[in-house]
């Protein structure tokens, strides 16, 4: 497998640096829980193979177990995660599948979200979650391939 082009937020000036000055900033509000696993379960849903390797590989480095590792993608019927991960987690899939419901983040599960973040890690998460599904995208769209970064 070939990439179509160069990873467009290389080779388009300035966008690497923004990606990271955003990354940097959502560092900052010091989420309690695994960054790597809210990418890896984005990166599940949209098949960017690039970015399930990356944090995958991220996660197990940073010190998850196997096990959670391996269970994020069925998170819901797995023992191995917190309500806090849980509710990340659904709200993961909620901003990811924009289009699959009329109302992608229902009152009920903002309310669940808020019960574990206060509004900074709220707002946070939700950009984290958002700049995931552009690296997903991006990567997706020029077929980039796993193990290159």
């Amino acid at each position: 497998m070939t990439a179509r082009q160069a990873n467009p937020a290389v080779s388009t000036d300035g966008a690497l640096d923004a990606l990271q000055a955003l990354n940097t900033a959502i560092s900052r509000a010091r989420l309690p829980i695994s960054r790597e696993l809210i990418h890896l379960r984005a990166s599940q849903i949209n098949g960017c193979s690039v970015c399930v390797d990356m944090h995958a590989k991220g996660a197990r480095k940073g010190g998850e177990s196997e096990e959670r590792v391996f269970a994020v993608g069925a998170w819901r019927d797995s023992p191995y995660f917190t309500d806090a991960e849980r509710a990340a987690f659904a709200l993961t899939e909620a901003l990811t599948r924009l289009a699959d419901t009329a109302d992608p983040v229902p009152d009920e599960l903002w309310d669940e979200v808020s019960e574990h973040f206060d509004e900074p890690q709220r707002a946070a998460l939700v950009l984290d979650i958002a700049q995931i599904n552009v690296w997903n995208r991006v990567n997706a769209a020029t077929r980039q391939v796993a193990g290159a970064w």
